[in-house]
Formats: C-alpha cells, sequence, structure tokens
C-alpha cells in the first residue's frame, strides 16, 4: 500500500481551488511518482507508524496552503469581495486645492480618493443602475465619512450618472498603476543622527495638511504636524515619528515613496 497516491489528490485538489503557484505543486507530484514510499500491513497495525504517516500529511498539507496564502489576490487591496463599494463625489469646494499626493485638485478630471490604496492606482468604475463606467486615477486620500469607500472627482461622477444622487454603490475593478506615483527617499541621514522622523508633505493650506494626517493614520501610528514660517509665509508640515531605530524609519519610508508620498527623512 503506498501513501504518495493520497498525497497526489491533496495537491491536484489544491491547484483548482487555490490556484497559486502551479509549477511548485505539479513538481511535487511528479516527484512522488517517481519516489514510492510503501509500507505493509504488520506496518499498519503500529499505531506509531500511523501516527507519522498523518502527521506527515498534516505538515505537507499546512506548507502548501501556507504558500498559496503569501500570493496575494490581485485584488487583495480593495478589501472586498463582490468589488462593490459605496462612492461619493467632491469637487467645488477643493478645487485647486493640493491632494495627498502633492497634486493640484481639478474637479473635472478623471481622480478618486481612496484611504489606502497607493497613487496612482487606476480603477474602472461602473454604475450598476445604468451600466456607465469610467477609468480613475487614485490621487488623494478620503473619503473620511463612515459608510463611504470611494470619492469620485465631480467629472468623473457625472459621467457615471451619480452627481444627482450624491452617494451609491459602484462596482470597481483595479485595472493598473501609473508607476510615475512611484516616488523614491532623496535623503538617508547618518545611522548616527539619532532620532529622526519622516516628513510626508508640507502644505500651505492648513486644512490640506489636517486632511492628510486623518489619511494616514488609517494606516499609520504617530502622526503630527510641525508649523514653520518661511519667508513669512506658514508652512504645516505632517510627519510620522519619532524614529529611535534608523532601520525602522527607513523601511517605513520606503513604504510610503511606493505608495506614492514625496517623502524625506529628517533629523528635526
Amino acid at each position: 500500500m503506498t501513501i504518495d497516491s493520497g498525497l497526489e489528490f491533496f495537491f491536484v485538489i489544491n491547484i483548482f481551488y487555490n490556484k497559486c503557484n502551479y509549477s511548485f505543486l505539479i513538481g511535487i507530484i511528479l516527484t512522488l511518482r517517481n519516489i514510492r514510499i510503501s509500507y505493509n500491513i504488520d506496518q499498519m497495525r503500529s499505531l506509531n507508524y500511523k501516527q507519522f504517516v498523518w502527521l506527515l500529511l498534516t505538515l505537507s498539507a499546512l506548507l502548501i496552503l501556507s504558500s498559496c496564502a503569501s500570493a496575494p489576490r490581485p485584488d487583495y487591496a480593495l478589501k472586498t469581495r463582490s468589488g462593490y463599494v459605496t462612492a461619493s463625489w467632491y469637487g467645488p469646494k477643493f478645487n485647486g486645492r493640493p491632494t495627498s499626493s502633492g497634486e493640484r485638485f481639478d474637479m473635472y478630471a478623471m481622480t478618486a480618493a481612496h484611504k489606502k490604496l497607493k497613487f496612482g492606482t487606476k480603477l474602472r468604475v461602473t454604475n450598476p443602475e445604468n451600466n456607465k463606467s469610467v477609468i480613475v486615477t487614485v490621487t488623494d486620500r478620503g473619503p473620511f465619512i463612515r459608510g463611504r469607500d470611494l470619492d469620485l472627482s465631480y467629472g468623473a461622477a457625472k459621467k457615471i450618472g451619480l452627481v444627482e444622487k450624491g452617494v451609491g454603490r459602484v462596482k470597481i475593478k483595479r485595472v493598473g498603476r501609473d508607476i510615475r506615483y512611484v516616488k523614491r527617499i532623496p535623503f538617508i541621514p547618518d545611522r548616527t543622527s539619532g532620532v529622526v522622523n519622516i516628513q510626508v508633505a508640507s502644505f500651505t493650506d492648513m486644512s490640506s495638511a489636517y486632511r492628510l494626517k486623518k489619511g494616514l493614520e488609517v494606516k499609520y501610528k504617530n502622526v503630527f504636524i510641525t508649523r514653520a514660517i518661511i519667508k513669512r509665509e506658514k508652512y504645516y508640515r505632517v510627519k510620522i515619528g519619532k524614529f529611535k531605530r534608523h532601520e525602522k524609519a527607513l523601511a517605513v519610508a520606503k513604504q510610503l515613496a511606493d505608495e506614492g508620498y514625496d517623502v524625506f527623512i529628517d533629523t528635526d
């Protein structure tokens, strides 16, 4: 009697239900066909041996499942299985103001705000009531009203017929990302610099600074705002800190830069 046929069956089921790491699973199946692990009836009567076999099968199952779990689905960041979210729109009040990504908000451009998606993420947004759709680029953080997931620009909302209704369910699908939004860290201080902060952005408009702070606090801790006067003009600097370990600050800064924030590490 052999046990590799049972393992082969388990791996085949994982291929069809998890759809991940195909080459790894198929390689194991082919290997098992060449290496036959057999045992006789006397060994079957040994409880310890049967326990060993079941332990081997359990560990194999956990290994495969953990391997599959490490490969996230393409739409994992949307945090929705159905693809449907609640959307609203924003326009005149914010037109011309800097967004959390640093760009000036254009209410007629095809853009959107999301609490967590990386800047530059492109979404196809469809209104299920009329089947109209539009592709928008995430350039801002929000909305910060409970129950809402996506803020469309006025122009995008108008294109799918959401302006008059104001708030409604839409279907979203991620269709790519504009890599121009991926940033790099321009300055990395020496490791002996002591306590450091990460500056995420600087605004002359206080409301924009607090809007970004609120967006960062969805994911990050110790977000604060400092004020500085340069040439008689007041600036509101949004920072994360203070980091005692340089390695931790650098890791967080790299993550923020990948999300699209134009960050740098300072020692203030």
